[in-house]
């Protein structure tokens, strides 16, 4: 099930996020970026939906996953 971003605060909403940034070890070019750097760039693609929140009630998780991938899994 994909969770609509305005329906959560926002610090559950960087919690999220920086829980997915130090699990990923995600990778962001040739440059290092700043957590914070790192955060808006997420966000943004939250907010562009390139990306979604995902609740799985199997897991009981919160993950971030790309929308194309996440519409391949239904």
């Amino acid at each position: 099930m994909i969770i609509d971003i305005n329906q959560i605060s926002s610090e559950a909403l960087n919690a999220i996020i920086e829980d997915y940034i130090f699990r990923e070890g995600t990778d962001y070019g040739e440059f290092e970026c700043s957590l914070d750097e790192k955060k808006q760039q997420i966000k943004a693609q939250l907010a562009s939906k390139q990306i979604v929140l995902v609740y799985s009630e199997l897991h009981e998780t919160v993950n971030i996953l790309p929308f194309e991938q996440f519409n391949q899994a239904d």
